[in-house]
């Protein structure tokens, strides 16, 4: 049957800027990359550049909204702060913006709209019980592959929203947050959704991946024993959770696809939040891009007659 082809996008807030343009980049040498993916799975801002890519929006484009728009989709008034006590209650941001801008983008279109298959997780908060399994939360990957389990229906905005509703940064949409709780890195959820005889139906030896990441930093904890409570453990461990993910479904396509598989990510030197919008710092995740080495990358997809 041949090569299916997976374009996996990670999760990471403002710093989905930093893949765009690597995205760019990378079209600029493979002007092919997008149009012979089959499948395009993203979470959270990934999810966002998976639908982007999927409606047809050139990298440039999305690299442009995070530019241009960041700002307004992570500002904090003050008397938001002040109703929310600080950052003891409430989101940090609302989804006004975000949700304005991605109405900009693609109005009214559905899952099935999209020109490309795609594969978009998030975490459903309060799933009604179904065929004898009890009402409890649970992940969900809405996908546009045909069957009854098809997503098809839904609004691509409502799908960005969904997936990229991260707690403590915005209010869960929908009943769902971000799906980067369960997969930040979606690349072995996009090889389980190729390989359902429901979907795409593939071999495992069909498959090759290129995973991209939204650049890792230098983070860690220090101390042996850390006697540690709710109010100490509820920042950290939404970072530490999301970042577990990642390194899972890395090392597991790693083992299950060998060289059919390419994680393209970066580690930078200083750490930025996820909606750290400072001028600097979207200046740095670009040149960070520009500047990241693309040989091998390019060598692979070559080999990969991708």
């Amino acid at each position: 049957m041949g090569r299916f082809r997976i374009l996996s996008l990670d999760g990471g807030g403002i710093r989905g800027l930093f893949t765009a343009t690597l995205l760019g980049r990378l079209l600029a040498r493979r002007r092919k990359l997008i149009d012979s993916a089959d499948l395009i799975a993203g979470t959270s801002t990934g999810g966002i550049l998976a639908l982007g890519l999927a409606a047809g929006l050139e990298p440039s484009q999305l690299a442009r909204l995070y530019r241009e728009q960041g700002g307004r989709i992570f500002d904090d008034s003050a008397w938001d702060d002040i109703r929310d006590l600080g950052q003891a209650i409430g989101a940090d941001y609302d989804q006004r913006a975000l949700r304005g801008e991605l109405v900009k983008q693609f109005g009214q279109a559905t899952l099935g709209d999209l020109g490309k298959r795609v594969l978009v997780p998030a975490f459903d908060l309060d799933a009604p019980a179904k065929r004898g399994r009890p009402r409890m939360w649970k992940p969900k990957f809405f996908h546009n592959f045909p069957g009854s389990d098809s997503d098809r229906r839904e609004k691509v905005v409502d799908v960005a929203l969904r997936t990229s509703a991260a707690p403590t940064y915005f209010p869960t949409y929908q009943g769902y947050v971000d799906g980067g709780v369960v997969a930040n890195n979606p690349s072995m959820a996009a090889v389980a959704q190729a390989l359902d005889p429901r979907a795409a139906g593939r071999d495992l030896q069909d498959l090759v991946v290129l995973s991209i990441g939204t650049g890792t930093e230098s983070t860690f904890i220090r101390g042996d024993r850390l006697d540690w409570g709710w109010a100490q453990w509820a920042r950290p461990l939404v970072t530490l959770m999301i970042s577990g993910v990642e390194g899972v479904a890395d090392f597991q396509c790693r083992q299950l696809l060998g060289r059919r598989y390419f994680r393209l990510d970066h580690t930078f030197d200083r750490a930025s939040a996820l909606d750290d919008v400072r001028q600097e710092t979207l200046e740095r995740l670009v040149r960070e891009a520009e500047r990241l080495p693309l040989q091998r990358v390019l060598s692979w997809l070559e080999s990969q007659e991708w």
